[in-house]
């Protein structure tokens, strides 16, 4: 969730940082607003979509992410996928059930080359949740995501990378959407809060970044706020994952008054001084209802470039508001983003319209009519056919008894250091089926 770009500039910004094109990413697609946004890549004749995957520009960076949320957003609005959807996110597993942003021969048996990510295979696990039917690939991708977590109880975007705020928390919404108890998963006696904990800037009221989150730490481990990350902790501190349901969230402050008595009262007031996830994810809710409050936006830049609006992190801040039980504050950010979504969906695609979705369904405002406009319907419109059959029952080929280990290669992604990870590695993102923290 911080500087959200297009896959065609995520490809950029690996190129002119000495990254080879296994990048792999589940970046989320462009968050810049205007009609001259880059957009992802069109497919060439020669790379024609697969059959079942949304979306139409090529999906080297983005496929498994897109196709994910897609899913998700869909079963959130009681909608079927497209003919072949599914099956078509469960031919992109490994059989160690990892999950790369996009591989185009599923038939070619994954090995270290293959590009295997955290953030794709959690927002896989969300999606295979959402639709149901594929338990069996859903715990095999959660035992990948658990084998490879952290000693500090984190994720990085790639395994054994350093732990950062975005990848971490779309595994707690993995694994909430599994049926793990987040909390309860731990690596040398850390657990994934644990790791947020450590990325969470201390409340002082009056001080620039109060209560926000860093993606990861600088080199020198200061923190710097990214409301990109903020977005994206908030829900994973609370348990949740892409999905949160406006119904419940009034929840958020009920179950946080169990853990302090400083939080349960959504975004209302100052940052407070309490230690527990849900007084993190209060903090969070604050600093982003005081980004918004101004323009009722959040913004985004490009090295070099005047700040611009950002849609996919505006959106997200909505969901985590919306988790943290303020839904008040979220008003006037969807007023905005039913206003100027357009153009940036249209250009983003399906990724992007899956995340306005699952804004306006966390937020309480219905999606087909959002602004005048039916997002369910333009979603539906990236993809395939729908199902004539309950898509629960789309068979798959398991794979299991395959031994890879889907590593990545050596000096792919990290080799580029955290800076580009900290520009361009924010994904989220952000998280599955309504789920409390226990």
């Amino acid at each position: 969730m911080n500087v959200r770009r297009s896959a065609a500039v995520v490809a950029v910004l690996a190129a002119t940082a000495g990254v080879g094109t296994g990048l792999g990413t589940g970046f989320a697609p462009a968050a810049l607003a205007d009609d001259t946004a880059p957009a992802a890549p069109s497919a060439s004749p020669s790379q024609a979509i697969p059959t079942g995957l949304y979306g139409s520009t090529d999906p080297k960076f983005d496929g498994v992410w897109r196709q994910s949320l897609t899913l998700v957003a869909l079963d959130a609005v009681g909608e079927k996928p497209g003919a072949g959807a599914v099956d078509w996110l469960l031919g992109q597993q490994c059989a160690n059930g990892a999950f790369a942003a996009y591989r185009p021969d599923p038939t070619a048996e994954c090995d270290a080359k293959t590009a295997v990510d955290t953030n794709s295979t959690a927002a896989a696990v969300q999606a295979l949740a959402a639709v149901g039917g594929h338990d069996a690939q859903a715990e095999r991708a959660v035992g990948w995501l658990k084998d490879h977590q952290n000693d500090d109880g984190g994720w990085g975007f790639t395994a054994g990378g350093p732990s950062d705020a975005n990848s971490t928390s779309v595994v707690i919404g993995a694994l909430a959407a599994a049926g793990e108890t987040p909390g309860g998963q731990k690596k040398a006696g850390h657990s994934p809060y644990d790791a947020l904990r450590a990325l969470a800037l201390p409340c002082a009221a009056g001080t620039e970044g109060s209560g926000a989150f860093a993606y990861q730490p600088d080199k020198k481990g200061g923190l710097a706020a990214n409301a990109d990350a903020t977005a994206a902790a908030v829900v994973g501190s609370l348990g949740e994952g892409f999905v949160v349901d406006a119904a419940k969230t009034g929840e958020a402050g009920e179950n946080a008054e169990s853990g302090s008595a400083n939080a349960g009262a959504g975004t209302a007031g100052e940052c407070v001084s309490g230690t527990s996830p849900e007084d993190a994810a209060h903090n969070g809710a604050v600093y982003l209802a005081g980004a918004l409050t101004s323009d009722g936006y959040l913004k985004s830049a490009l090295p070099g470039a005047e700040d611009q609006p950002d849609l996919g992190n505006t959106a997200d801040a909505v969901v985590a508001l919306a988790a943290a039980g303020d839904t008040k504050t979220t008003a006037k950010p969807l007023a905005w983003l039913e206003k100027n979504h357009g153009p940036w969906a249209a250009k983003s695609g399906p990724a992007a319209y899956a995340q306005l979705i699952l804004a306006a369904h966390a937020a309480g405002t219905d999606p087909r009519d959002f602004g005048g406009a039916d997002l369910v319907a333009q979603l539906t419109e990236t993809g395939p056919a729908r199902d004539v059959d309950d898509y629960r029952s789309v068979p798959s080929d398991d794979t299991a008894d395959g031994g890879d280990d889907g590593s990545i290669a050596t000096g792919v992604v990290l080799g580029a250091g955290l800076g580009l990870a900290a520009l361009a590695g924010a994904a989220l993102t952000r998280l599955t089926r309504k789920r409390r923290r226990t």
